[in-house]
């Protein structure tokens, strides 16, 4: 089915972008459906957390440039990401307390203790995350991802959520933290949220 839609975006005349953005929605969409969560990595010494460029703007990464996000689910500081959501979207660990590299206000950074006692990073009072489908530094795959119960957004230097679609230009930092709240705690069912 991917192919026949690819041939007829093909040769209606949208381009083979058009083409590769539908064929990467659909793998993302698939392996979303029914991957193999990861697990949350242990904790190897003091979390570093930096600034980078994006397709968003500045956003915070972690030490291997990898995009952190915040879940709209988590309250007080107390991270609602456990089990399967942790799979699939790593939490920020650290075994003291983390380090603020470029751009990053060390005032900001904090951690919460995980149900498991793992300590998890936060910045401005969000717990922090990874999502296994940024497999490089600077991907932001998982930005506007409505998925176990909520919306994940990339977090801005400032603190605040990017509330922005990916590759829609310059990022503009949101000012609200606004907080969805959902029992759901199923896979995303799509990769975007549409």
């Amino acid at each position: 089915m991917i192919r026949i839609t690819m041939h007829r975006l093909t040769t209606a005349g949208t381009g083979w972008a058009a083409a590769f953005a539908l064929a990467a929605a659909a793998a993302l969409t698939l392996s979303l459906a029914n991957p193999s969560p990861g697990k949350a990595s242990p904790a190897k010494g003091t979390a570093v957390v930096s600034s980078g460029s994006s397709g968003l703007g500045r956003i915070l990464v972690d030490q291997r440039g990898r995009t952190l996000y915040l879940f709209e689910k988590d309250t007080k500081g107390i991270s609602a990401c456990k089990g399967n959501c942790a799979g699939y979207w790593p939490p920020l660990l650290t075994t003291g307390k983390p380090r603020a590299a470029t751009n990053v206000r060390a005032a900001l950074l904090g951690t919460t203790k995980r149900a498991d006692g793992s300590l998890q990073v936060t910045y401005n009072h969000h717990p922090l995350y990874t999502f296994t489908q940024d497999t490089k530094a600077g991907q932001t795959s998982g930005q506007n991802v409505n998925a176990f119960g909520a919306d994940w957004y990339a977090v801005a230097p400032t603190g605040a959520k990017i509330d922005k679609q990916v590759g829609a230009g310059r990022a503009t930092p949101s000012t609200s933290s606004d907080s969805t709240s959902s029992d759901s705690t199923s896979a995303p069912s799509n990769g975007y949220g549409y």
